[in-house]
C-alpha cells in the first residue's frame, strides 16, 4: 500500500491530494516514453472511478483504478511474466541495458542514458536497477 501511496504522490504533479486527467495522462506518457493514453481515455478512466464526480480521482479513487481489470493473482502473474521479459540477465532487475534492449524490440530506440533516467523515476532504493516491487510501481502508474 505504501508503494501505491508513493506513486499517487509522484502522479500528483500539484500536491493537491488528486490526480487530475491531465496528470494521469502526462505520467503514462512518461512511463512508455510516447503519446499512448489519448486524453479521452485517461478522462474515461476518471470518470469511472470519480466516487464524488469531481472530475479528479483521490487516492481512494486512484485505489480503484488500479484494483481494475482482473483479479489480484492475474495481475501479479501478468506482471511477473513482463518483469521476465525485461529482465534479461538472470539477475532478477532490470538494468538500463536489459530496458534499451527490450524498448528496441518493442521499436523504442533509447539510449542507455535514457534507460538509466527511466529506471531512475521508481528506483526506490537507489541501486540503479528496478527490482520486482518497483516495477510494479512503475506499471501501476
Amino acid at each position: 500500500m505504501e508503494g501505491y501511496k508513493r506513486l499517487f504522490e509522484h502522479i500528483d504533479e500539484n500536491g493537491d491530494g488528486k490526480i487530475s486527467v491531465l496528470e494521469l495522462q502526462q505520467c503514462v506518457d512518461l512511463i512508455i516514453g510516447k503519446d499512448v493514453l489519448l486524453f479521452e481515455e485517461a478522462e474515461a478512466a476518471i470518470v469511472a472511478h470519480d466516487s464524488d464526480n469531481d472530475g479528479l480521482l483521490d487516492f481512494d479513487d486512484f485505489m480503484r483504478l488500479v484494483e481494475d481489470g482482473g483479479t489480484k493473482e492475474e495481475k501479479e502473474r501478468e506482471l511477473k511474466e513482463a518483469f521476465r521479459m525485461y529482465e534479461m540477465e538472470g539477475c532478477g532487475c532490470i538494468t538500463p541495458e536489459s530496458l534499451k534492449r527490450m524498448l528496441h524490440r518493442l521499436g523504442e530506440k533509447k539510449s542507455v542514458d535514457e534507460c538509466r533516467g527511466m529506471i531512475g523515476r521508481y528506483d526506490i532504493n537507489g541501486d540503479g536497477l528496478l527490482n520486482f516491487e518497483e516495477f510494479v510501481i512503475m506499471m501501476c502508474c
